[in-house]
């Protein structure tokens, strides 16, 4: 049987595709169990204790719709940022609302400019609404900020896209730098600088929340999936001027944020102590995932994740046999998907059960190649 014959062009020209294996399909592929989830940089910790009470309160209510208008995740993140609730907006995820700001600004063929080896997800959305990427590559194993603004005006682009943190590699840039070069874009271009680690970075690596919020172009986005331990319950967050987050209400799922995740994200942002012992907890972990690395013979890079990029010293094949050596052993990594990035695997961090198999595993491993 043949496939519907109407789909647009664009459509029909893409290859269908999942911009991430996940640990799930490893272990219906290669029939290996993972023992150790530490690639998918998910946080093993969990959300607090008071979280998954709120999730067992509230469960009864899970008969109603979610607030279309998000009045009391909104109020709570403002108070939180120190921001009006007219500054934010609350998507299923940074994923979903990354394809929501393409959505708004990217025609069939306009320009974007990212770096080499960024989010896939967002290169996915890009070329899912037709846009054309125009990729800068990292330099020193960080993203070139020059090279990203330098692109933006030689294309005329009307998107951009920067990590900070970064991922893949986990490494980040200043307050000060992040703030120049926001400033120095284009008004027409605008900026997507996502945060997702916002949380793990060191003191000074995110302008204050109010430092870009009167730039119509920039458009900030955050999540709960990381830090506070909710990926499972996709609850994300973006802030801007109010005039530019209102245009999100003209596209976005009214109704797609769940009930219980919003329950759960105002119980997590509730409880910062939590937060504060998470944080503490994944920056041990990536000092372990470290002193591991330096002790095979391997370089970790420094991190302001909650995942720690290694150079295994070697090219892209070679990095890709430590990723399914682990697997052999249960301990699920990644590594980036774009040379010369991909010398490298990557490690999120986690419990000490989840360390104590990447540490017996990784010598095995190197051995065997």
């Amino acid at each position: 049987m043949s496939g519907f014959s109407r789909f647009t062009p664009l459509i029909g020209a893409l290859p269908a595709t999942v911009p991430f294996v996940g640990p799930e399909a490893i272990e219906r592929q290669r029939g290996l169990p993972v023992k150790a989830r530490i690639g998918a940089n998910e946080s093993d910790f969990g959300p607090a204790p008071s979280v998954l009470a709120a999730i067992r309160e509230k469960a009864g209510e899970i008969w109603k719709y979610n607030d279309p208008e998000n009045f009391a995740l909104k109020a709570a993140l403002a108070a939180h940022l120190g921001l009006a609730p007219a500054n934010l907006v609350v998507g299923e995820g940074v994923d979903d609302l990354l394809g929501l700001i393409v959505r708004l600004v990217i025609e069939p063929g306009m320009p974007v400019v990212t770096s080499l080896g960024g989010y896939p997800t967002f290169n996915f959305h890009v070329t899912g609404f037709g846009g054309r990427l125009v990729s800068v590559p990292y330099v020193n194993d960080r993203e070139d900020l020059g090279g990203l603004l330098a692109a933006v005006k030689r294309e005329n682009a009307p998107l951009v896209y920067f990590a900070n943190p970064d991922n893949p590699m986990g490494s980040w840039w200043d307050a000060e730098s992040i703030v120049a070069f926001a400033r120095a874009l284009p008004e027409t271009t605008l900026l997507v600088l996502d945060e997702a680690y916002n949380e793990t970075g060191p003191d000074g690596s995110a302008p204050a929340a109010d430092a870009l919020i009167d730039l119509p172009n920039v458009i900030r986005t955050r999540t709960f999936s990381k830090a506070y331990g909710l990926a499972g319950a996709r609850v994300g967050y973006a802030f801007g001027t109010p005039e530019t987050v209102v245009a999100f209400d003209k596209i976005r799922n009214h109704f797609g944020m769940p009930r219980l995740s919003t329950e759960a994200a105002l119980a997590a942002l509730a409880d910062q102590a939590y937060l504060k012992d998470v944080v503490s907890r994944i920056r041990s972990a990536r000092d372990r995932i470290a002193a591991i690395a330096t002790a095979n013979g391997l370089s970790p890079l420094a991190s302001a994740t909650n995942f720690v990029a290694i150079d295994c010293g070697r090219d892209g094949a070679y990095a890709r046999s430590i990723v399914d050596g682990l697997m052999q052993y249960g301990v699920f990594i990644r590594m980036p998907g774009v040379a010369p990035l991909n010398r490298c695997i990557r490690v999120s961090t986690g419990l000490p059960a989840d360390m104590d198999l990447f540490e017996e595993a990784l010598p095995k491993v190197l051995k065997s190649l």
